[in-house]
């Protein structure tokens, strides 16, 4: 190609070739901005809420750490006195915890007092919440003052009135059952049996669990599309239909959040039993809890309480990833 042929191929103007565009170097002022601003704003949310992870970390991080460190030790009441350093055991602790037939009678004590505590609080809440659902506003607010009343109420004193409700001599319940044909509760001791004794303490759970069940249930039951549930009524559904195929999936995260906070609180009952059986609660009275705290307080075995607190919040986190499975598939259907 010669010289004469590449000038013949340019665009001319005016007898001088044209300039050619200028070709960008890097991104401009304004689009330097735009990046800046971007990354500042993904960033903002992690500068909010780093002073809440840092304080987590402080109040909830260490403890499990150090409860961690502490069950591969033989700590006693020794090594607390003397200020000395307790030795290392490696998984003994483990190894006797989940070799000793009583720790699994308690975990299935246990399972069994949480899942019909659960099952009890969800259901009871369940309709106090529908129930809200459809009683007057007036009628709506005393029910939550009253609620509001019995959840702010100090265990202490919902104890006592349980233990004058049930005791023995002076029992409430037992001169009510008394008037009844043919029945003589006289004298009753309901805490001989320890299946009775667990079951009135269960009551005593599920009565203050219910109002943050019922509350939590009824915010979740006005979110409800009216529209919905009346184009299910004019197709020809009816109540229990409405509420299993319209009501319910609309609830359903709410639900299973609530059912989640009630077992995790369920499996920590301690108060309850200690308060009921005036802070010498029998071996059948034992759940997860209570035996963590007698084997730490009363066998002064530290380490080995360490390791049942370990193995329950191992358990726990357990059902916590089938709760955010849960909520993850609710997440991808809608």
């Amino acid at each position: 190609m010669s010289a004469a042929d590449t000038h013949a191929t340019e665009p001319v103007t005016g007898g001088r070739p044209l300039a050619s565009p200028p070709v960008p170097s890097g991104p401009s002022a304004r689009g330097r901005g735009r990046v800046r601003r971007n990354r500042q704003s993904r960033s903002l949310p992690f500068l909010l809420v780093a002073p809440a992870l840092v304080i987590m970390a402080g109040v909830l991080g260490y403890p499990l750490v150090d409860t961690v460190i502490l069950s591969f030790q033989d700590e006693r009441r020794g090594n607390l006195w003397m200020h000395t350093s307790p030795p290392w055991v490696g998984f003994d602790q483990y190894q006797s915890v989940l070799g000793d037939s009583q720790f699994w009678h308690v975990v299935l004590h246990t399972v069994v007092f949480v899942a019909g505590c659960v099952a009890a609080t969800m259901l009871l809440g369940l309709l106090v919440a529908l129930l809200m659902q459809r009683v007057s506003n007036w009628v709506r607010i005393m029910m939550t003052s009253v609620m509001i009343v019995v959840w702010a109420m100090p265990l202490l004193v919902s104890t006592s009135v349980f233990k004058f409700m049930f005791d023995s001599d002076y029992g409430l319940v037992d001169q009510l059952l008394t008037r009844l044909p043919g029945v003589d509760m006289t004298g009753h001791n309901w805490f001989l049996n320890p299946t009775t004794g667990l079951f009135i303490i269960g009551v005593l759970v599920v009565w203050g669990a219910i109002p943050f069940i019922a509350i939590s249930l009824y915010s979740a039951l006005t979110q409800v599309p009216k529209e919905l549930e009346e184009a299910a009524r004019i197709d020809g559904a009816r109540g229990l239909g409405i509420f299993r195929f319209v009501t319910f999936p609309v609830i359903k995260p709410v639900f299973v959040m609530t059912t989640t906070l009630s077992v995790i609180w369920d499996f920590g009952v301690l108060g309850q039993i200690l308060l009921m059986r005036n802070n010498i609660p029998e071996q059948d009275y034992q759940l997860l809890g209570l035996y963590s705290y007698v084997q730490a307080f009363t066998v002064n075995s530290y380490s080995r309480s360490a390791a049942i607190s370990i193995i329950t919040v191992i358990l726990l986190s357990g059902f916590s990833v089938y709760y955010l499975r849960q909520l993850l598939k609710i997440g991808e259907v809608e």
